[in-house]
């Protein structure tokens, strides 16, 4: 991940972590609205061609979907070693996710990104991760979570600094 400090605050600190990722955050949320409503159905179909027997069925996404994986590749919130997020969290399946997602806190917010990263570049070679991170809802959940731990905190160091 290429999320670095710009040492105006000290790295690490809760101020750093927000700065770093607010901006990230704000490509993903448009998309919330979509996440949410389409939990529990089904995003991806299975073109094939009937007339010819021995061909390749082809996944036709919705195109909200390949807009958010977009995003999501566009920002600096994907890890290639989202693997680790998850051997060291024992994440084994979308219920552990979720657990996790909902008792996270902003000094979470590296595993929390690890947990997109896992669906949007597993996605890439196995195109019905995404389908299944929007069906079971673990997409929708993690992007709100960041959004949510970053508003508290911007707004609670802000209260601080106004006192």
């Amino acid at each position: 991940m290429n999320l670095e400090n710009d040492n105006n605050v000290n790295e690490g600190s809760v101020e750093d972590v927000v700065e770093r990722y607010r901006p990230e955050i704000q490509k993903l949320t448009p998309f919330l609205k979509w996440l949410r409503n389409s939990a529990r159905i089904d995003v991806a179909q299975t073109y094939s061609n009937s007339e010819l027997n021995n061909t390749m069925s082809i996944p036709v996404y919705d195109s909200n979907l390949l807009a958010f994986v977009k995003a999501a590749q566009s920002t600096n919130l994907l890890d290639r070693n989202y693997v680790y997020v998850y051997s060291r969290n024992r994440l084994r399946d979308y219920r552990d996710e979720l657990l996790f997602i909902d008792r996270a806190g902003i000094t979470d917010m590296d595993d929390l990104a690890g947990i997109l990263s896992k669906y949007i570049l597993s996605g890439m070679t196995k195109g019905s991760v995404w389908a299944e991170g929007v069906k079971n809802g673990v997409l929708y959940t993690v992007v709100t979570k960041m959004d949510e731990l970053v508003k508290f905190w911007d707004k609670t160091l802000e209260n601080e600094q106004n006192l």
